[in-house]
């Protein structure tokens, strides 16, 4: 269902118009990506996640505020049993004009159609090389061919939008981005490459692996490919274009200058706290104000009381980095 959006868009410090939530659904994840949760995540954490009824109000109290876009990340959101009936809840939200899911692909391929069916509109899914060995080397796990699955189910369903996050990696990079850009010549899928950020938990990583996004850009300019016009409701990717190539490439620049400049996003904990900048550690608690919908107008408040906090830009550059909870795959 599509709606027109709220004539006055919430606006933070910096004249910045905030449109788009990132809402992750749990913290749950059966992956061990290595710049992420090398350890893993198998159980929920201590405090339950939101409920569907207090997803509802909030997405409803956002799109109060002029909100259209949503999307819903973990973790790994397809663990919740409920996920389809969480789109279904968000696309039918008066405002909302967009519903994105970020997977990490192993339950896509049975999950696609009735995503699509409940008003899904992107998915994002996170595939970090092309060969079956890498794979499962930076994932802990020996579902590629699960989630290659779960890509082409998307596209057949078909949920408009598919897009693929591949975080760079210096070694994965240099020996599959011919692989990787192949796709795109005859699929209508975007490859994204996303910067490696650096945290508390992947340090030396960074150090051996981190491929900045300049040098994979400089390498798309000499084969052709050229930067496409931003739309406002973009996400952080700069948009690649090829005359013979029908899919596009995103690349994704965290350390940029003016990175943030155009940040149009909040985020929301599984646990249902604001969070203002993604590497920040201010968050707000926002439940205690979910529990009925006669606490919209309290709710609005304290989210545009929050706003006001949100800091220009994050402090990557300095070394002010949080812990890795799926952190690096952060695409729009």
């Amino acid at each position: 269902m599509s709606h027109p959006a709220a004539a006055t868009a919430l606006r933070d410090a910096f004249g910045r118009e905030l449109r788009y939530l990132r809402l992750s659904v749990t913290e749950r994840c059966n992956f061990r990506c290595v710049y992420c949760l090398p350890q893993g995540c198998d159980r929920e954490q201590a405090e339950r996640p939101l409920s569907l009824a207090e997803i509802g109000r909030l997405v409803d109290a956002l799109a109060g505020l002029g909100f259209t876009k949503v999307r819903l990340t973990g973790g790994e959101p397809t663990l919740r049993p409920d996920l389809c009936d969480l789109v279904r809840r968000v696309a039918a939200t008066p405002g909302i004009r967009r519903v994105g899911l970020t997977t990490n692909g192993m339950r896509l391929a049975e999950l696609a159609p009735e995503l699509r069916r409940a008003g899904l509109s992107s998915v994002n899914v996170s595939l970090d090389s092309l060969d079956p060995d890498r794979f499962r080397e930076i994932t802990g796990s020996s579902g590629f061919e699960r989630v290659l699955s779960g890509i082409e189910a998307a596209l057949a369903a078909p949920i408009p939008t598919v897009k693929v996050n591949a975080v760079l990696l210096r070694d994965v990079v240099d020996g599959e981005l011919e692989r990787f850009l192949a796709w795109t010549r005859h699929e209508p899928v975007a490859v994204r490459f996303i910067e490696l950020m650096e945290t508390a938990d992947n340090r030396e990583l960074f150090r051996e692996r981190r491929l900045p996004a300049a040098e994979l850009q400089a390498r798309l300019l000499r084969l052709g490919w050229s930067e496409l016009p931003r739309d406002p409701s973009d996400g952080p990717a700069a948009t690649f274009g090829h005359p013979a190539h029908v899919g596009r490439v995103g690349l994704i620049s965290a350390y940029a200058r003016g990175f943030c400049d155009s940040c149009n996003r909040l985020r929301v904990s599984s646990a249902g706290d604001l969070r203002l900048c993604l590497f920040g550690d201010q968050t707000v608690p926002l439940r205690p104000l979910l529990a009925d919908d006669s606490q919209r107008e309290a709710l609005a408040e304290r989210i545009a009381s929050a706003v006001a906090r949100k800091p220009a830009a994050h402090q990557l550059a300095w070394g002010a980095c949080g812990s890795a909870s799926n952190l690096a795959v952060t695409g729009g």
